[in-house]
């Protein structure tokens, strides 16, 4: 197996892992997502969706699979940048508000409720976790995996380019 594939799968694993743990704060710690929260949930699993996508496929498909998975790391990193945003500014709320009623109508919320349904406040100060808070841990894998697959996307670029044919 080459480098690209087993950095795209350790990413989808890690992505899982973070939703399993995601789930255990919720359940076992009654730590209730917000809008934000949920936001970064789909991000995390759309990327494991799309790494594990990318490792299956060849050529184009590879690359927008990996593409795919880079532009949700992004959004991922900015939904994690806003909801640290809303923590830091006391007069900020993002309670029930039409973002959380729209979230809680998706399918997957109605699918998988305990997973994706936002029940819970951004602004509300739960302990943080190793000193820092749960939207600063999101927002530092985010960015770890947005660098990650973007070295995937430009290996894989310069493979393909190369005068002697694919390295991998």
């Amino acid at each position: 197996m080459n480098l690209s594939k087993k950095i795209l799968l350790s990413i989808a694993a890690i992505c899982i892992a973070l939703l399993g743990a995601a789930l255990y704060l919720q359940i076992v710690e009654k730590m209730l997502p917000c809008p934000y929260c949920i936001f970064q949930r789909y991000a995390f699993a759309l990327i494991a969706v799309f790494c594990i996508v990318a490792v299956g496929l060849q050529g184009s498909g590879h690359r927008l699979a990996t593409g795919m998975a880079f532009i949700s790391a992004l959004v991922g990193l900015a939904a994690a940048g806003k909801h640290i945003w809303v923590m830091s500014t006391p007069s900020m709320s993002c309670g029930i508000d039409p973002l959380e009623t729209g979230l809680n109508k998706m399918l997957m919320a109605q699918v998988w409720p305990a997973m994706f349904r936002a029940d819970g406040l951004c602004e509300t100060p739960y302990p943080p976790t190793l000193g820092l808070s749960l939207p600063t841990w999101a927002a530092i894998f985010f960015g770890i995996f947005a660098v990650a697959i973007l070295y995937v996307l430009i290996r894989n670029q310069k493979t393909q380019r190369s005068m002697f044919g694919p390295s991998r």
